[in-house]
């Protein structure tokens, strides 16, 4: 697709910098000029009364005085244009007054967090309800932020021998103290379909999803199989529905956790839908006036994909015609 890196995440021209991580990139944390972007619980700290800029604090800024253990060490993350290091700092260990834990947990979290170091307009939010409102740079760094302190939380233990391993290269690496063995950042391949059929396309819901949220079918890709495949057979499995030609049409990096949303668009062979209980909730077909009224919020059942996800992404280019 010629709009395909407009999507949201998409390349924003981040120069990472690879060859500084290690120890020249520690020094660079100690530079004047460095700036650091802030995250708690993989809520980026936002700024404005629009929540539309991602906050570059002073790497010595009084935010990080007084964290209690355990303290992540800073993740370079590449280079302003203007050249300036610009990192990520997690402050997890924070907790703030009178935290609600269960917002957390929910599917989206609408809750704020607020650091009295802070100013008033400087606050912790869900990266799902912002994302759109960032710059591409904005967005890039903190979806990249995020899915490296996601990774760390999840992979403290060697998958050779077990022993902790310790984070190594500016946090892009994690290196076995006990076994020696490296270990890298984990990306999960991720096949999502625009499954169309005529003038419809193949919509479904999971279970426990918002009421009304529906999108494209999606899974993720598995060992020694090809993007085209993964498309056919996460659809046949899910819905029943057979698929023939298969293209690919745009990517999307998805930090939550830590996937690579492919986009593809799919001709189904078939009408009738079968779905597996096990997968989804429910499929159905539909039309593109259907689909018309859902992105104007008028459907009766319906609700319109996230913005901001590559599936609203991949519908809305194809109700413009503009899947080229």
């Amino acid at each position: 697709m010629k709009h395909a890196e407009t999507v949201t995440f998409g390349g924003s021209g981040l120069n990472r910098a690879a060859e500084l991580r290690g120890d020249t990139a520690d020094q660079l944390a100690t530079d004047i000029n460095s700036r650091t972007i802030v995250l708690w619980r993989g809520k980026p700290l936002i700024a404005g009364t629009d929540h539309d800029r991602l906050v570059l604090l002073p790497m010595n800024h009084i935010l990080f005085a007084d964290l209690p253990p355990p303290q992540v060490p800073p993740i370079f993350l590449g280079l302003s244009d203007e050249g300036h290091p610009v990192f990520a700092r997690d402050v997890s260990a924070w907790a703030p007054e009178g935290l609600d834990t269960r917002s957390l947990q929910q599917f989206f979290d609408p809750s704020e967090q607020h650091h009295p170091a802070l100013p008033n307009d400087h606050l912790f939010l869900e990266l799902r309800g912002i994302m759109t409102r960032l710059s591409a740079r904005d967005a890039e760094l903190a979806a990249t932020a995020r899915a490296i302190f996601g990774w760390h939380k999840s992979h403290r233990f060697c998958a050779a021998c077990g022993a902790e391993s310790r984070m190594a290269m500016s946090g892009w690496q994690r290196n076995c103290p006990s076994c020696q063995t490296p270990h890298f950042p984990r990306t999960d391949p991720v096949v999502i379909m625009l499954v169309t059929r005529g003038n419809k396309v193949l919509m479904g819901r999971s279970p426990g999803w918002p009421e009304g949220m529906y999108s494209l079918l999606a899974g993720f890709v598995e060992p020694g199989e090809t993007l085209e495949a993964a498309v056919r057979r996460e659809v046949v499995e899910e819905a029943g529905i057979k698929v023939g030609a298969v293209s690919y049409l745009a990517s999307q990096p998805w930090p939550f956790p830590s996937s690579l949303m492919f986009g593809c668009k799919g001709e189904a062979l078939t009408d009738e839908i079968t779905v597996d209980p096990n997968e989804l909730e429910d499929a159905l077909w539909v039309s593109r006036e259907e689909m018309l009224q859902v992105f104007a919020g008028q459907h009766k059942k319906l609700k319109p994909a996230r913005k901001g996800a590559i599936a609203h992404f991949l519908l809305r280019n194809w109700l413009a015609d503009r899947m080229d």
